[in-house]
């Protein structure tokens, strides 16, 4: 592998899409890596597709750099969480304090399980669309988390890992900016309409910021950024 190599954590939302475009602009080889845990929200899995296919179409130097993917079967964790993500069930506060949208040890497993990958096909960094301004409580969202984990990675795979996290303090709208500073109204355009955010997973309908429910959290969250975004512009 190429010194200047990374895997992309890829879920087929907004937010990784925008870090595969991060790293594919900064690093000379890019693979990614997707996981399916049973969630409500697989339609995120099939964007991925239209994601990539549309990035090939319009950012053939892109293309070149992009490797090999592979999507993990994490079922187990649908398995164990009771959550408004594996379940079907109304999205509300849970007794903790935190959504119950909030996935135990998702996070960590993931970039667990990309550290792994990343260790036998010899890729130094790991990038992750995790974000400490618009991360809804989540815990192993935060700075502090992935600090942590990078060093317990590194200790015990013997190895030398940078978990990159280039949205970690930005919001929404900053993270339309980043596209917009790497690909232009290309890439915003792929992003809005290839991309599934919505905790629902429901793509049958389309708005100015891209498909879903418009209900839930995460969709609210995208559109208001997308808002923001767009003013910003005018």
């Amino acid at each position: 592998m190429p010194d200047n190599s990374a895997l992309v954590l890829f879920s087929g939302g907004q937010d990784s899409a925008t870090c595969l475009a991060w790293a594919l602009d900064r690093f000379d080889y890019v693979e990614t890596i997707g996981f399916d845990y049973r969630q409500r929200h697989r339609a995120e899995l099939d964007a991925r597709g239209q994601f990539c296919a549309g990035l090939t179409t319009r950012f053939p130097d892109w293309a070149a750099k992009l490797g090999e993917d592979r999507v993990l079967d994490l079922s187990v964790l649908g398995e164990i969480s009771e959550t408004a993500l594996t379940r079907d069930v109304e999205i509300k506060t849970a007794p903790s304090g935190l959504p119950n949208t909030f996935v135990p040890g998702r996070n960590i497993i993931f970039l667990t399980f990309a550290a792994a990958v990343a260790y036998r096909r010899g890729l130094k960094r790991v990038v992750t669309g995790v974000c400490e301004t618009d991360f809804s409580g989540y815990p192993d969202c935060r700075d502090d988390t992935i600090k942590a984990l990078q060093v317990a990675l590194n200790l015990g795979m013997e190895s030398r890992f940078v978990l990159e996290t280039p949205l970690m303090w930005i919001d929404k709208a900053q993270t339309w900016m980043l596209a917009q500073r790497l690909g232009g109204a290309p890439l915003v355009d792929l992003i809005r309409d290839c991309t599934v955010t919505c905790y629902q997973g429901h793509v049958e309908t389309t708005h100015e910021w891209g498909r879903g429910c418009g209900e839930c959290p995460a969709c609210k969250l995208r559109e208001r950024g997308f808002k923001e975004f767009s003013e910003a512009l005018t």
